[in-house]
């Protein structure tokens, strides 16, 4: 009879609760299929162009280049073709190897990756597709063909429930920063307006620089108008609370914490270009918001100055945790995320909202330091939670550091500049960019922390491609036929 030690031992290590990333980064497993001539440059080119197309969603999802390349070469490997080299560089997606035994010819495939998305339903399509595909159950052909279904396929719910998400999340976030039920009212109907123009700006093709630039504006003008309404009723309301709130939804769907992670996990050029495109992004909605500013003042309505420092948060902590949960939920949903993600995501993000409110803050941790903190914790709790229900595990951490974007400290650093107090407008954005590099490596530690805890068993099947010397699949197996009988010798 196994004590309870073993059975947590043999639940660990059985296989479905491996998440995909896992097994990729382990050595796969041989096809059974073997369906792929690698003398053949058709074929090759296939395999090789099949997983561009699989990192090109996982790409413009949010997956880190470190991932996505070994999701790639998982797989290529799959289909046999272990021998391959994948390079990323922002946007840009190269895969080449070499054929032929005694004359070598390059093969290279080149795929451009589209804009960023939020669309987290294809994630987990492709998600599910590599692991059939690891399983040696689907060939070139068939995933192919599915692949198709994957990229016309339809969002997995409406823009409709989106944009409610969207203004699901707003009205929490700012509850969160310790508004009246009535700021989040019209932080929710903001949010919603503000994704909505979104949207349509979208299909008319508008950059998206300027889209934020008019969500700055969105962002400032209904603060604006409920200050002033709410003061002609004696009302108490704090603009920016409304205003800190817009400026996180719209920080929700840029590169920032995708591009700090680049950088952690050994991409700077990627890091790199994805953050200097998270600045000009972040200054559209800097001029957004001074021009909102700007026209509320000469409407004759003049906000009330904003603090140098954070003003102290009314909310109770498990008001907070409440709205950060639901802040969570909301932002999982504008992106289309699985419902099981959905509610996976709500649970992680109260996880560590329970963590941050009830230990760190009381313990006068450092709100850089608790919010990196509350990230491993995410980054672990997502982990494990993602492994168990086969849910991408970029989903549940992304959704659940989500309520900690600093956007109040993003606006405040905004007013101060705007405003000629340049060391308290640097002093802010910098704190702003301490909490977000902060959560960028708390979720990949806690990440890291998962995979160790559930991590796959290593094996290495592919021994005898390393012996052929990046030689094609018959000279492979003849060399695993030479191991087998030196193997035999021994015994």
């Amino acid at each position: 009879m196994p004590n309870i030690r073993e059975r947590l031992s043999n639940w660990r290590n059985q296989s479905p609760h491996a998440a995909t990333i896992d097994t990729a980064k382990a050595a796969p497993p041989p096809s059974p299929l073997a369906p792929v001539d690698l003398t053949d440059y058709n074929q090759v080119a296939g395999v090789m162009d099949l997983a561009a197309r699989i990192g090109d969603i996982l790409l413009s999802s949010g997956t880190s280049n470190s991932d996505t390349k070994a999701q790639m070469h998982a797989v290529t490997s799959a289909y046999g073709l272990w021998w391959c080299h994948v390079d990323i560089t922002m946007n840009n997606i190269t895969v080449s190897t070499h054929i032929g035994t005694t004359r070598k010819s390059p093969v290279t495939v080149f795929r451009v990756v589209r804009t960023l998305t939020t669309d987290f339903s294809k994630l987990s399509a492709v998600d599910r597709l590599i692991r059939s595909i690891q399983a040696g159950a689907t060939p070139p052909d068939v995933a192919e063909r599915i692949l198709d279904e994957i990229e016309a396929q339809p969002t997995a719910y409406g823009p409709a429930t989106s944009i409610f998400g969207w203004g699901l999340m707003g009205g929490a976030v700012s509850m969160l920063l310790g508004g009246t039920p009535l700021v989040g009212v019209i932080s929710f109907i903001t949010s919603i307006v503000i994704m909505s123009m979104s949207l349509f700006l979208t299909k008319h093709h508008l950059p998206v620089f300027f889209q934020n630039v008019i969500g700055g504006v969105m962002a400032t003008i209904p603060a604006a108008l409920s200050y002033a309404a709410a003061a002609e009723f004696g009302v108490e309301l704090r603009p920016s609370q409304i205003v800190a709130s817009g400026i996180i939804v719209m920080l929700a769907g840029l590169t920032l914490v995708q591009s700090l992670q680049d950088g952690i996990t050994g991409a700077p050029v990627t890091a790199s270009a994805h953050f200097f495109e998270t600045l000009l992004f972040t200054g559209a909605i800097v001029a957004g918001v001074a021009i909102g500013l700007q026209l509320s003042s000469y409407v004759g309505i003049s906000l009330p100055p904003m603090e140098s420092v954070a003003a102290p948060n009314p909310a109770s902590p498990g008001v907070r945790v409440l709205a950060g949960t639901a802040a969570s939920v909301g932002f999982a949903i504008a992106c289309y995320a699985e419902w099981s993600a959905v509610l996976l995501s709500g649970i992680t993000a109260m996880t560590g909202s329970v963590f941050y409110y009830f230990l760190f803050v009381p313990m006068g941790v450092s709100t850089v330091m608790a919010g990196s903190m509350a990230a491993v914790i995410i980054g672990f709790a997502g982990g494990l939670l993602a492994r168990r229900f086969q849910v991408p595990p970029l989903i549940i951490a992304i959704a659940g550091i989500t309520p900690m974007l600093p956007g109040l400290a993003v606006y405040r650093g905004m007013y101060a500049a705007l405003n000629e107090q340049m060391l308290v407008g640097f002093t802010n954005i910098a704190t702003a960019l301490a909490i977000s590099c902060g959560l960028a490596a708390g979720v990949v530690f806690g990440e890291w922390i998962a995979r160790r805890v559930r991590r796959p068993q290593r094996f290495n099947p592919y021994r005898g491609f390393k012996v052929a010397g990046r030689a094609t699949l018959q000279q492979a197996q003849q060399a695993r036929q030479q191991l087998r009988r030196r193997g035999a010798r021994r015994r």
